[in-house]
């Protein structure tokens, strides 16, 4: 999968810190100009549905099981490899002083009928919900919160970035 981008945080002073490499899927669902994300009322921002592959799971299986709990979008198809953003992060838990994510993004199409998500309790408690949204008012939306918002998430650069990648490569 080709490589989209590569950051480290800024925080992260000495790459040779004990590091675990993290592996997640994001799906890229378009309509038209709008597309399913994910907003979340804690952080004010919107962020392509996924998350976190499981042990022994690949990654489209992964992406799937996500984009259903996330979104309850089903029969997921025509998954297309879109590109690999990966970053290093400072991790603030014992054993471990970085996490490399890796985030592999598709392209896929679902049934036009979401079902209701499976959300995690953080998730929950972190106002989650799934939107169909124009993608130019997302990115707009995300690029306000960054410039102004103090509550912004780690993610919501990485998200911001994969939407005006997503505009230029795919949105006609």
């Amino acid at each position: 999968m080709r490589l989209l981008k590569s950051t480290i945080h800024p925080d992260i002073t000495d790459m040779s810190a004990t590091t675990f490499t993290r592996k997640a899927t994001r799906a890229i669902v378009l309509n038209g100009d709008n597309i399913l994300l994910l907003y979340t009322k804690r952080y004010h921002d919107y962020s392509l549905p996924g998350g976190g592959v499981d042990n022994g799971e690949s990654i489209t299986d992964g992406l799937v099981r996500e984009l259903k709990e996330e979104t309850g979008a089903h029969n997921v198809q025509d998954i297309q490899a879109f590109g690999l953003y990966e970053e290093y992060r400072p991790w603030h838990k014992p054993g471990f002083d970085i996490v490399h994510m890796q985030s592999y993004c598709f392209v896929c199409s679902i049934d036009d009928e979401l079902l209701a998500p499976e959300l995690e309790a953080h998730e929950i408690d972190n106002g989650m919900h799934p939107t169909w949204i124009n993608i130019h008012q997302a990115i707009s939306h995300n690029e306000h919160t960054i410039a102004n918002s103090s509550k912004k998430g780690l993610s919501i650069e990485r998200e911001t970035y994969l939407l005006k990648r997503i505009v230029d490569e795919l949105v006609n």
